[in-house]
């Protein structure tokens, strides 16, 4: 936990979630966080359905260039999904959580087998150490497959199956996805983590950049925080803060409350008075005890709205720590008349997970995989049929 937070402190990208304060108290530790008021992607797939690519590019470019972002900084996420990805009020991408989170060094491997099964990669399910950003870009083919298509690339009913699906490495590829996406997301889907390709290589894909000629997807310039704003601090004055304190945070950088009103007040001069999207909401994190035994909980926001820093630690139950299976992600009928071979998928609601060993329920029925991440360059496709 303490780790998640030094590591959010070091964090300051528009499409990852901000943190504010730090509260800590004898038995909780509170943690006020940037306020993504539009909820997770995984909602709006499950209310909307697919997206269109031009949309799913969109998010995607900022996905990646929050994750890109990360890995400069040595950070590793490990846990990207669909639920980790929030939208603020003017549907930007907030990439949320970061709990399962690690600095990484090159040639030093990591060991800890964190995540969700359903976008864990292959050398996970394998036992084997990792570098780090290999298993977050494993992670986001399965994002993007799941934006353009509403579904999973792998599922099954229950965690061996998946596993089994996960190792094969294939996949369908939906009759209505372009060949550009096709491509770019047999760059990620790769069974050898050493043949997966990098984010710098990503940004300069032609899928991604459609529609962006002349603004290429480059690496994020974090720029330098002006602590010296003498109109943000004459406010904080008449708010009652005196000037010693203000500066006594601002220089020593402490997650307080002075530094998160100043901060605050600098984003609502950028967003101007209208803006709604970076409202606060005040995530009730587990203590260190409560971590340890699984019994800590969240508060829920007044509204029923889900802030960035409120993410339900109770659903990591399903997580790849544990051996609990991935819900089963059943499909739908086809959205074009004769088509029965390829069939568009959507995600269900959210159900509590059961376990391995739990109660049998309706799965997927077994579809034709058509895609290889094992030789990303060669895959049996079917015949295309266009909008």
């Amino acid at each position: 936990l303490f780790r998640e937070v030094r590591i959010m402190k070091g964090l300051n990208h528009p499409n990852i979630v901000k943190l504010f304060e730090v509260i800590e108290t004898e038995k909780t530790l509170y943690l006020v966080m940037e306020y993504a008021s539009a909820g997770e992607v995984f909602d709006y797939l499950v209310s909307h359905g697919r997206m269109k690519e031009k949309e799913a590019r969109a998010k995607f470019r900022q996905i990646v260039s929050a994750v890109h972002y990360c890995h400069q900084k040595n950070i590793v996420h490990r846990d990207l999904k669909a639920e980790n990805l929030l939208l603020d009020a003017d549907a930007n991408i907030k990439i949320a959580d970061f709990g399962f989170s690690n600095e990484f060094t090159l040639g030093s491997k990591l060991d800890t087998f964190c995540g969700s099964p359903p976008y864990a990669a292959p050398e996970l399910f394998q036992g084997k150490k990792y570098d780090g950003p290999e298993v977050d870009i494993w992670s986001l083919g399965v994002i993007l497959y799941t934006l353009v298509s509403g579904s999973l690339p792998f599922d099954g009913h229950n965690l061996k199956e998946l596993r089994e699906r996960v190792l094969r490495g294939k996949y369908r590829i939906p009759f209505y996805m372009s060949t550009d996406c096709e491509n770019i997301l047999r760059r990620f889907l790769v069974l050898n983590p050493a043949k997966r390709c990098t984010l710098e290589q990503i940004m300069k894909d032609k899928w991604i950049n459609i529609g962006y000629e002349g603004d290429e997807l480059k690496p994020y310039k974090e720029p330098e925080e002006d602590f010296g704003d003498a109109k943000r601090i004459e406010v904080m004055v008449g708010m009652g803060y005196s000037r010693e304190e203000i500066k006594e945070s601002l220089s020593n950088q402490k997650y307080n409350e002075v530094t998160a009103t100043y901060l605050l007040l600098g984003r609502k001069n950028e967003a101007g008075e209208s803006r709604t999207g970076s409202t606060l909401s005040l995530a009730r994190v587990r203590a260190p005890s409560e971590v340890a035994n699984g019994t800590g909980k969240v508060a829920a926001h007044s509204k029923g709205q889900r802030g960035a820093g409120t993410y339900h630690r109770q659903r990591r139950h399903s997580d790849f720590c544990g051996p609990s299976p991935a819900p089963a992600h059943p499909k739908r009928s086809p959205t074009s008349a004769g088509d029965t071979e390829l069939k568009e998928e959507r995600l269900p609601a959210r159900r509590a997970s059961g376990s391995v060993g739990g109660a049998a329920r309706a799965g997927p029925p077994s579809s034709p995989m058509v895609s290889s991440a094992n030789n990303p360059n060669k895959a049996e496709i079917p015949e295309r049929h266009k909008d």
